[in-house]
């Protein structure tokens, strides 16, 4: 598969210059790579700033007034709910941020590209028929896969499209959907709490082939998706994470992969597993066939069958996803990589050190917050349900003084064990520490932004 032709971009960037202040305009194209201009951010008393590819740099010595902040904004369309407006046939966002009384004294203007052939890696993939989900972080280039893949879904497969738009940014601004989606029809969303019910609506009474949508956030949300997908229609869409795993741990997006539930085994088979009694498992078919990681808009990690990922995922097993990526020929390389169930580093420590992976065996103490630790601090440890494995026991200190056999078993497999008062992130999170034996680092510091997201 070779991708050595150039990709087509479609940026309107003259419009867009076009509504931002004269003496602002100006000092952004006497940059000689205005042309890559990403966003432009104008806080009230603060000096413009404009964000490039590679860097970002102040476009005047004078902060920003409210006369300029006004300028924009007579220039745009109306501000919804969800404080986006955009203008009239483009793909360019403009955000706003207000005070307490609904003045506005910020704005975020984005320019928005619709970039053709950036799907050409996952054509295959579009043609089948099953349903994708495109996972990533900001600005790697989900929207604009999305789109892309509208347009080729709509003009060279001919199916009936619909793009549900809540903020207007996959189809543009106006009542005129952008030629970026070909010949999808668009239906626009009244206010963001809204989506759920327009998925539906959709569905029932246009006859779609093909359903898009962008930004899956809420649980009512992901019903839709599950509901779609029952219909038989195909569903394409992005939702809020990194990676499977983030999905899977997320309440709100949980049944976009099936569900997790608790499942109690008895004691034989329990025995059989080598597990404890209660452990996790998938509680039923997920949305979507497939799942698409965006590490970067050249590199995608594909789990062709998210079931089966999920269940190995719940198994402690190690996942061989296939990556594609293009080199510098414009050449698509698939390779397969064995990677952990936490992160794809995990085999690396937070000291850069590579070792094998470190194994815990719980008694009593939450497997998601153990989880969460690990992945936050960035450990080269899992949690296994067979104690042959384990080079530690993490117990729950009154669990441990009323199960005796729980000492027994430690000193038959001379394994070392770890009491914990309560299961909270503090404690959980000590013991970790201190069976791995990491002293002389911040540990209070090391992935507490990480560890707050689940707080």
């Amino acid at each position: 598969m070779n991708m050595s032709k150039k990709f087509k971009i479609l940026d309107d960037l003259e419009q867009f210059i076009a509504i931002l202040p004269p003496y602002i305009k100006q000092a952004l194209k006497s940059y000689i790579n205005w042309h890559d201009l990403l966003e432009i951010i104008l806080d009230l008393g603060r000096k413009p700033e404009a964000r490039f590819f590679n860097e970002t740099v102040y476009l005047l010595s004078e902060p920003a007034t409210y006369e300029d902040i006004q300028y924009v904004t007579k220039r745009v369309g109306a501000f919804n709910k969800d404080n986006r407006a955009g203008i009239e046939k483009t793909l360019h966002r403009i955000s706003s941020i207000k005070n307490r009384d609904g003045k506005i004294i910020g704005l975020t203007l984005r320019v928005g590209r619709a970039i053709q052939g950036t799907v050409d890696i996952i054509e295959d993939l579009i043609k089948s028929g099953q349903n994708i989900l495109l996972l990533g972080g900001p600005g790697v280039g989900k929207t604009t896969k999305l789109r892309e893949m509208t347009r080729i879904l709509s003009d060279n497969f001919h199916k009936r499209v619909i793009v549900i738009d809540t903020s207007n940014e996959i189809a543009g601004d106006g009542d005129i959907p952008h030629p970026a989606i070909g010949n999808a029809r668009r239906m626009q969303v009244e206010s963001p709490e809204k989506q759920h019910a327009v998925m539906i609506e959709a569905v029932e009474n246009h006859m779609p082939e093909v359903i898009i949508i962008d930004e899956i956030s809420t649980f009512a949300e992901a019903q839709a998706s599950r509901t779609i997908a029952e219909r038989g229609v195909q569903l394409i869409g992005t939702a809020h994470g990194n990676t499977i795993e983030n999905i899977m741990m997320n309440p709100e997006l949980v049944d976009l992969v099936g569900g997790i539930h608790t499942v109690t085994l008895g004691d034989e088979e329990a025995r059989r597993r080598g597990t404890q009694k209660s452990i996790l498992e998938r509680k039923a078919p997920p949305a979507f066939n497939i799942a698409i990681e965006i590490q970067n808009p050249e590199r995608l990690v594909i789990h062709h069958d998210v079931s089966d990922a999920v269940d190995q995922l719940l198994r402690g097993v190690f996942l061989c996803p296939e990556i594609r990526s293009i080199d510098t020929n414009g050449n698509v390389n698939i390779s397969y990589t064995s990677v952990n169930n936490n992160f794809y580093n995990q085999t690396q420590n937070i000291f850069g050190e590579k070792e094998r992976s470190f194994y815990f065996y719980l008694f009593a103490v939450s497997r998601s917050i153990t989880d969460k630790i690990i992945a936050g601090l960035g450990l080269p440890a899992r949690v296994t349900g067979n104690l042959n494995k384990a080079d530690a026991i993490l117990v729950l200190d009154s669990y441990l003084k009323s199960n005796e056999h729980i000492n027994i078993k430690a000193e038959e497999y001379q394994i070392p064990v770890y009491t914990i008062k309560t299961n909270n992130l503090y404690n959980v999170r000590k013991a970790i520490m201190k069976a791995m034996q990491i002293e002389g680092i911040d540990v209070e510091e090391i992935g507490e932004n990480y560890l707050s997201e689940y707080n």
